[in-house]
């Protein structure tokens, strides 16, 4: 009687932990990089503009208004009141060349209602932007890989139905698009809502 050879032992793939997931964009915090995000597809601008203007009606109209008349391209503007009531910090992402970003801040102190502006880099800022996400969750397993993710990046669930769920996350743009990416393969991305960006100079 012949022997019968033993079985070779059978390959599973075993799925990334959540955890796992979330290391490169953790990293990416942790060492103020950009660059260890390797999966994001959007490469965002390293130049920050901001300005102190007038908080009152219409500044922001205005400032739009120059934008357009001028032929500047923007990425995001983000605009809110500051320590005091009467001035608001005005955050711009400017879209080009060197030569269009200086002709946007030499237009910018030209107007009447803007006190200060100045520029920033990625590297001597701190960055961030808000972004609501909610994904369609058919079943509680795409649910707790979602909710599993979120928990790894300090990301927040804010509202849950049957079949949906939002996620707040506070990250660089370069996290929060790698959270997407990840978090999508979980559960479709139905809407995704987000702030534009803040930034604050480091101190030295």
């Amino acid at each position: 009687m012949s022997a019968s050879s033993p079985s070779s032992p059978t390959s599973s793939s075993t799925p990334q932990s959540p955890l796992s997931t979330a290391k490169p964009i953790l990293e990416a915090s942790k060492s103020r990089s950009d660059e260890v995000l390797q999966k994001t597809r959007q490469k965002h601008s390293h130049a920050i503009v901001y300005a102190i203007v007038e908080n009152q009606r219409g500044v922001l109209h205005r400032v739009s208004s120059m934008f357009r008349a001028k032929g500047f391209n923007i990425t995001s503007i983000a605009i809110g009141r500051t320590s005091h009531s009467e001035l608001a910090r005005m955050t711009i992402v400017p879209s080009g060349d060197d030569t269009s970003l200086v002709l946007l801040v030499k237009q910018l102190r030209k107007m009447i209602d803007v006190i200060e502006v100045g520029m920033m880099t990625r590297q001597d800022s701190i960055v961030r932007e808000l972004a609501l996400v909610k994904f369609e969750t058919n079943s509680s397993e795409a649910r707790r890989e979602i909710l599993d993710l979120s928990n790894a990046l300090g990301a927040k669930a804010v509202d849950s139905t049957h079949d949906s769920l939002v996620v707040e996350f506070c990250s660089t743009p370069e996290g929060i698009d790698s959270f997407i990416e990840e978090a999508s393969k979980s559960g479709v991305v139905k809407e995704v809502v987000r702030t534009g960006l803040t930034a604050l100079r480091r101190d030295d």
